[in-house]
């Protein structure tokens, strides 16, 4: 605390430290007498120097290559502008070396550095090798491993059979929503993504079965099954929504086999609304809030039944590639799910996913 000194003499005052312990003074922030911030709480004794990762450091340096270079090349252009024009003759007939140099230092930063932004596709290996500095915040624990080897002729290479599949892991590559375009005619519009890098599905489990005419029955039973994504809308509006394919059920062929699968409700039973309702908990009704007009009990009836019944989506997918050494198989896949509700009060928008996916196949 601060005291403001009320006389001369109270400046000259000692001040006593107290000997109350705070006991909030493990988590709180202190300052020291040198300027510096310190915790306790996130005090884990004395940290190493962390080490830099292969990825990072060829980013920066290439990164460096490139603002050279671009600096160095623009004002050696800069010069050649200020130049007479028989200078400026001459420099066209003989090409300034230094400005060579500076364009080759510029193109090599560039192309190694979009070099780096198109390996982010590893397969199930190279994943395998990555510690946890390479991965941490360079976006690839959102991505599904690729296929590199393997057949194409997925109907032949796979045999009938019982299978069980693990590491089954889902990436969208686009999200639409379907709005309204004018003339009482809708269509899936593109969406701008709003979540971070959190929407990929994996480590999903469950069983396959592949008849003998390539015939295929698939269901998903477990894993990180759901993720909550949100979506911007080019109006500006966004639409939140729980992407998942729980408890898909598909069946067809190699070249497609689709199904249902269960949307749970984007929020739980225990949430509550600004007037303090919930599915399980909470007010039944708003409190202080007048009944309404005639016309006003449709709309206030959803505001204060919370429902949190799982709603329906439809998914299809394709395998594109089976490598019967290892019982890898990848494909692509779309899905039109409903989006949230506000717990039963917003009629859902239908929201189309496509994207990837990826899993391992072993005999049952």
């Amino acid at each position: 605390p601060f005291f403001f000194a009320s006389s001369p003499h109270a400046l000259h005052t000692t001040h006593r430290p107290s000997s109350r312990v705070d006991p909030l003074d493990h988590i709180t922030p202190r300052r020291e007498h040198k300027g510096k911030m310190h915790s306790e709480y996130t005090s884990f004794g004395k940290a190493s120097r962390r080490r830099c990762s292969l990825a990072t450091a060829s980013i920066a340096v290439n990164a460096v290559l490139l603002l050279v270079g671009a600096s160095v090349y623009l004002s050696s252009g800069a010069a050649d502008l200020s130049a007479p024009m028989r200078s400026a003759r001459v420099m066209a007939q003989r090409p300034s070396g230094v400005k060579n140099i500076a364009a080759g230092l510029a193109a090599a930063g560039l192309s190694s550095l979009s070099f780096l932004g198109a390996s982010k596709a590893l397969t199930y290996d190279e994943f395998q090798g990555l510690s946890y500095l390479d991965v941490k915040g360079s976006g690839m624990a959102n991505t599904c491993p690729v296929l590199s080897s393997g057949t194409t002729d997925v109907k032949t290479a796979l045999k009938p059979g019982n299978y069980k599949f693990d590491k089954f892991c889902i990436e969208p590559t686009k999200f639409q929503v379907k709005e309204d375009v004018g003339k009482g005619k809708k269509e899936f519009i593109d969406t701008k993504l709003m979540t971070r890098l959190t929407y990929t599905l994996d480590a999903m489990s469950g069983s396959m079965k592949v008849g003998s005419g390539g015939a295929i029955e698939f269901a998903e039973e477990d894993g990180i099954d759901y993720a909550p994504t949100t979506v911007q809308l080019p109006g500006g509006s966004r639409v939140p929504f729980l992407f998942t394919v729980k408890e898909l059920n598909a069946k067809g062929d190699i070249s497609a086999f689709g199904g249902d699968f269960s949307v749970p409700s984007y929020r739980g039973s225990t949430f509550l609304d600004p007037k303090g309702r919930g599915a399980a908990t909470g007010y039944d009704t708003a409190v202080a809030i007048p009944a309404g007009g005639a016309g006003d009990e449709e709309a206030l009836g959803k505001e204060n039944n919370k429902s949190i019944k799982p709603l329906v989506g439809k998914a299809q997918l394709s395998i594109a590639k089976y490598d019967p050494a290892t019982g890898e198989v990848a494909g692509v896949f779309q899905s039109v799910q409903p989006s949230d509700t506000d717990l039963g009060a917003k009629v859902p928008k239908d929201i189309k996913v496509q994207g990837v996916w990826y899993a391992q196949l072993t005999q049952a």
